[in-house]
């Protein structure tokens, strides 16, 4: 159990040092990094697949889907929401919304044990609904304090939760299912990556296949990571080691020059103190 908290450990920390890691890789695009990103990813899945020997389950989820065609739109959704939430996390960096996606990944958790009571009819504990207490009242703090509320915290929180609970309701939440939605973004991915300018950016960093080299490495050690934690470990402790990265995603976001306007702070106090009690009820989940 030890080994596999220091690789979901590990992983969260490549993950979140890959928000560092698009700052690198100005000039290229939030679409192209998207694009190059999960072509890396790709032959590392593969590797997960042969060596975790999941071929069985790829057979299995392709006979599914014949059997089953209507999985086929529910497989052009989650590939959708993916596709999304990976390109937006590496647009964020660039575009001056580090912090508010940063904030959209601390939000994520409390979503996730929301749509867990509305779908699933989970059961639900006190620190569970004091968690969902405080992240509403910072959500409802912060429209009324600001007027609005940032479409790229909404998207961030939201999309991960909704993309586990498809997959989880139709019973499709597999490695060989990702690899299926791979595969249906690969079209998109080819054609972002065909319409960055080399030539341009090289002129403007010189040292741009080398950082991409090393986003590559550091994306494909993430994964790989994360794959064998997720082998190794019981299933409440990931949930439980899982807010390293937003936190660390949070530290790079002030790193980088980000500041937090004071009209949030509200928001950020409550989404501290819901996470620590979703943390505290996981742990206690954990321990039983």
């Amino acid at each position: 159990m030890q080994l596999g908290i220091i690789y979901s450990l590990s992983a969260s920390a490549l993950f979140g040092g890959m928000y560092y890691l698009a700052t690198l890789l100005r000039r290229l695009s939030g679409e192209s990094l998207f694009g190059i990103r999960m072509v890396v990813t790709l032959p590392f899945l593969l590797f997960a697949l042969f060596v975790l020997k999941k071929q069985a389950e790829f057979v299995a989820f392709a006979k599914r889907l014949k059997q089953k065609p209507h999985l086929i739109l529910v497989l052009l959704l989650t590939s959708a929401i993916v596709g999304s939430q990976m390109w937006l996390f590496l647009w964020a960096p660039n575009s001056g919304k580090a912090l508010e996606v940063s904030m959209g990944y601390l939000l994520m958790p409390i979503v996730a044990v929301a749509l867990g009571k509305i779908v699933f009819k989970e059961h639900f504990t006190l620190l569970k609904w004091l968690s969902l207490g405080f992240a509403v009242l910072g959500v409802t703090s912060n429209i009324w304090l600001t007027g609005s509320f940032s479409w790229t915290t909404i998207v961030a929180g939201v999309g991960y939760p909704l993309y586990i609970t498809l997959r989880r309701y139709f019973g499709i939440n597999t490695l060989a299912t990702f690899f299926v939605e791979l595969l249906l973004v690969m079209p998109f991915a080819g054609y972002f990556i065909a319409q960055a300018d080399m030539q341009l950016i090289i002129a403007d960093n010189q040292y741009i296949y080398y950082f991409l080299a090393l986003f590559g490495l550091v994306n494909g050690a993430a994964f790989i990571l994360y794959i064998a934690s997720s082998n190794l470990l019981p299933v409440n402790v990931p949930g439980l080691l899982g807010y390293v990265e937003p936190l660390v995603m949070l530290c790079i976001s002030f790193m980088i020059g980000e500041v937090l306007d004071s009209k949030s702070y509200l928001l950020m106090i409550c989404l501290a103190l819901a996470i620590s009690l979703l943390t505290i009820d996981n742990f206690r989940l954990a321990r039983k």
